[in-house]
């Protein structure tokens, strides 16, 4: 067998605690779902979940072990990754704010599903952080004698994704809610761009300056 149930069973556990636990995706999709309404909320955190798929990609490549080994490749990734979330923080501190309607739902100016659900996809997906994650932890379940190690990383790594998609999937639908009892006016909802556009910025600038 490819992979065996103790092992799925130890990586699962393993991959919820550790996208449960506080951190940068968890943020931002925490901010987004306040800010916009649970559906932008969803549609982020669901896009920086399939991000993973990217660097299941890498790791099984083993494209993740160059990047690791060359400072060059990984400064100028980890700078286009930072520099995203902060296009992505200005963005939102210069938004008029959007009006929620009772459903909980963002009126007004903001962007589609679709586009909110790439931006997840590439924060996530060029975030080098995640990519020496992926590269430290994937082979700590795989075990070469079972078969191609490659196939095993690839499996694990799609399995890290559809927990991520339901945790954060989940995420951005109660943090929709909390967005509806707080956003009461576009002022208020202003102030939530604001807030979560910081926390973008906050988080870009600390990527590119980390060592």
């Amino acid at each position: 067998m490819l992979v065996t149930l103790p092992q799925l069973a130890a990586f699962l556990a393993a991959a919820m605690l550790i996208t449960l636990s506080p951190g940068p995706d968890n943020l931002m999709v925490l901010s987004q779902g306040i800010a916009r309404g649970r559906r932008q909320g969803m549609a982020f955190g669901l896009g920086c979940a399939m991000g993973c798929l990217n660097h299941t990609l890498l790791a099984a490549l083993g494209v993740s072990a160059l990047i690791a080994a060359s400072p060059l490749a990984f400064t100028a990734l980890k700078i286009a990754g930072g520099a995203y979330l902060v296009y992505l923080g200005w963005g939102a501190i210069r938004s008029p704010g959007a009006s929620f309607r009772a459903d909980g739902q963002a009126a007004g100016p903001q962007a589609s599903l679709a586009a909110t659900f790439r931006r997840g996809l590439i924060a996530n997906a060029i975030n080098p952080k995640v990519v020496l994650f992926f590269l430290a932890f994937l082979p700590q379940f795989v075990n070469p004698a079972q078969g191609p190690v490659g196939l095993q990383t690839a499996i694990l790594g799609t399995l890290f994704t559809l927990q991520g998609a339901l945790i954060f999937g989940a995420l951005g639908y109660f943090s929709g809610h909390v967005g509806h009892w707080l956003a009461k006016s576009r002022k208020a909802s202003q102030w939530l761009d604001r807030v979560a556009g910081s926390i973008f910025i906050a988080l870009g600038l600390r990527l590119i300056l980390a060592r």
